[in-house]
């Protein structure tokens, strides 16, 4: 599929695309080292930045993410309700176009199918800033599974293949974005 929003793809192709990059299917978690600079728990992008920096500083580092990286932000919050707010600002402003002067022929016609494809496009454009091959080339261990604390410096990692332990040298982050109103 063409990295282009504006070029048509099916939704599951689009969808195809983003599974992919934010959860592959055939993904192996990897061997845990023996021990973290820092484990991240959590795959959105305040756990992504977090993981990111540290490992381009040098540390060793886990990510540890439940359902797809991006989080919330690429896969059902910022990015798809800004589509679909641009969309909808987008025909407010066309059926405003008498007001400058501009004549259509006639009223126009949101296509609900066609935003929605769009938002998916979009998503999975720009999910390759989230991959987990692009951490992994990054120098993070990525890891998809059920993080859990076992004390100050473990986190378990449970995923339907195995239970892997991550021992970190006292350094565990629980990755969390929020904006206050």
């Amino acid at each position: 599929m063409s990295r282009n929003p504006e070029k048509h793809s099916t939704a599951a192709e689009s969808d195809s695309l983003l599974e992919s990059q934010v959860r592959p299917r055939q993904w192996e978690n990897p061997k845990p080292a023996d021990r973290y600079h820092l484990v991240v728990i959590g795959g959105g992008p305040a756990g992504l930045v977090a993981a990111a920096a540290a490992a381009g500083l040098g540390a060793k580092v886990a990510l540890v993410e439940r359902k797809f990286l991006g989080g919330d932000c690429l896969n059902t919050g910022c990015v798809p309700s800004k589509a679909l707010i641009s969309a909808a600002r987008t025909a407010a402003l066309v059926r405003r176009a008498r007001e400058f002067g501009v004549r259509l022929p006639e009223d126009p016609v949101v296509d609900f199918a066609a935003v929605m494809e769009r938002m998916r496009q979009l998503r999975a454009r720009l999910s390759s800033n989230d991959s987990a091959h692009r951490f992994r080339e990054l120098g993070v261990d990525v890891f998809f599974g059920q993080g859990r604390f076992l004390n100050g410096s473990q986190v378990e990692v449970r995923s339907e293949e195995h239970t892997s332990e991550l021992q970190s040298r006292g350094l565990i982050s629980y990755a969390v974005f929020c904006l206050k109103k």
